[in-house]
């Protein structure tokens, strides 16, 4: 479900030039209709751990990734910009009671098992996000129309969903509860780290390519290559992040992590060369990868709150640094420079460092 989950969010990436020419949205326009994905996801990722609690993991799961896979064809349907806002709308909400619902149910795997294994998961979100990106934006270079291969992807999705299906568990819980839980105390510091690294991430998505081309000089054909190093470095990260953390501890390698991630973007900030830029963009994807997993991890195992209203708190708190992290870069850049913003961003992540130390260990 994890891959799932990642395959089909990266599938909309490559479609998106394409949703803009059929409705005729000017970037301003797209722009705002674009917020519709967020917006979806930050009204139902609050909901999503009561529902989880009251009516089992399985349904929330299931129903969370119908609902996504069956929004993707729509966007490749859009014709008018409600239609596509409409349709945005509801892929986001699908994704984010998926997010929450799955991560809740990797807390129970996790805690059952009694060794790490969120960092694996997370991989393989990861994963899916290479595989979904690159999936279909091979089917659109061969000539696919875009419903075609969104088609063939939720097909695709649909069967590993119905795959999964039989073994996902039904964790219901009888515990009473509001509908919403606003985060406090230990779970305050946990979303406030997840909403730092959520915004790094954000950032090094919208803005690497740009930093690497005007700043750097290197041409836009291959201004990619940062945001390449960072991702494929976040998945060799995880992949290996849960014998790190079970070794290490979640306390010390997310502490490290953070500094790795400052390191880097001090590394993409003040070195001139592109070449050194692209592997500072690697250096914070490897900073980068294990503090979300961890910090999930640490939100299913702290009792200040039910893990119910905890993770969805977090998780919102996570995406409202996705969302606001790339157009705070936009306004820092606008009065400075990009060089500037991602120096700014270093310092986030040594004050995440030191936060971090507060964590159990």
């Amino acid at each position: 479900m994890f891959l799932v989950t990642g395959a089909a969010m990266s599938s909309w990436a490559p479609l998106v030039p394409f949703a803009k020419m059929r409705v005729g949205l000017d970037d301003s326009s797209l722009g705002l209709v674009l917020l519709c994905f967020g917006c979806g996801s930050l009204i139902t990722m609050p909901l999503a751990g009561r529902v989880v609690a009251s009516h089992g993991g399985r349904l929330v799961i299931l129903s969370s990734a119908t609902l996504a896979l069956a929004m993707l064809p729509m966007l490749a349907l859009a014709s008018n910009t409600l239609m596509l806002a409409s349709a945005l709308l509801l892929f986001g909400a699908g994704l984010g009671a998926l997010d929450v619902s799955m991560n809740l149910q990797a807390i129970v795997v996790e805690r059952d098992a009694g060794y790490s294994m969120m960092s694996g998961f997370h991989a393989l979100f990861s994963l899916g996000s290479i595989v979904g990106a690159l999936s279909m934006s091979t089917m659109l270079s061969l000539g696919l129309p875009p419903v075609a291969a969104t088609l063939v992807i939720s097909a695709a999705l649909a069967c590993a969903c119905m795959a999964s299906a039989p073994r996902l568990l039904s964790n219901r819980s009888s515990e009473p509860g509001p509908m919403f839980g606003i985060p406090r105390g230990i779970v305050l510091l946990i979303g406030a780290l997840c909403c730092a690294c959520f915004l790094i991430e954000g950032a090094v998505l919208d803005w690497s390519a740009i930093f690497l081309s005007s700043t750097r000089g290197l041409d836009v054909a291959r201004a990619g290559l940062g945001y390449a190093a960072f991702s494929v470095a976040m998945v060799i990260g995880r992949l290996t992040g849960d014998r790190v953390v079970s070794r290490f501890g979640p306390r010390s390698t997310l502490t490290s992590g953070a500094l790795c991630a400052a390191l880097g973007l001090a590394v993409v900030a003040l070195v001139p060369d592109w070449r050194v830029t692209v592997i500072g963009f690697m250096v914070v994807g490897i900073g980068c990868a294990n503090i979300v997993p961890i910090l999930f991890t640490a939100a299913g195992r702290q009792t200040g709150m039910p893990e119910s209203l905890a993770l969805p708190a977090v998780t919102t708190l996570g995406y409202v640094g996705l969302l606001a992290g790339p157009a705070g870069v936009g306004l820092v850049a606008g009065q400075t420079s990009l060089a500037l913003a991602f120096t700014g961003l270093a310092g986030l992540m040594l004050l995440s460092a030191v936060l971090g130390r507060r964590l159990p260990a």
